[in-house]
């Protein structure tokens, strides 16, 4: 799971527990203006992730880390699907983050919230 939180004018994605090992990641610090929006996706999670590189994926159970699709890296760390949010980026390594949170609604609206700021 992650936790999305806002720090100034950085979106920070701190990846918890376990995943941490699963992701080969614990943080990602990207700028808000590099951020095109968020959205609830669960249904994201049976479209195809592409090559792994690198990550852990179990069908049905977890999709973490570095995955490689149509020229675009995407960030994932899901394993609920119905508490999985989209983050879209440009300008970023990743186009985007695929992530399971607490409560997606309420990451959205932060996310959308700090946007409709800038």
């Amino acid at each position: 799971m992650a936790k999305v939180t806002v720090e100034g004018t950085t979106l920070v994605v701190e990846i918890e527990g376990l995943d941490k090992l699963w992701a080969l990641k614990s943080r990602l610090d990207i700028p808000l203006a590099n951020v095109r929006g968020a959205t609830a996706d669960p249904g994201i999670v049976a479209e195809p992730k592409g090559r792994r590189a690198p990550g852990a994926h179990l069908p049905g159970v977890i999709a973490a880390g570095t995955f490689q699709i149509e020229g675009e890296r995407i960030f994932w760390d899901v394993r609920d699907a119905a508490k999985a949010v989209v983050i879209e980026l440009a300008d970023e390594r990743y186009a985007r983050l695929v992530v399971q949170v607490s409560d997606p609604k309420a990451t959205v609206d932060l996310i959308e919230r700090e946007l409709a700021a800038l």
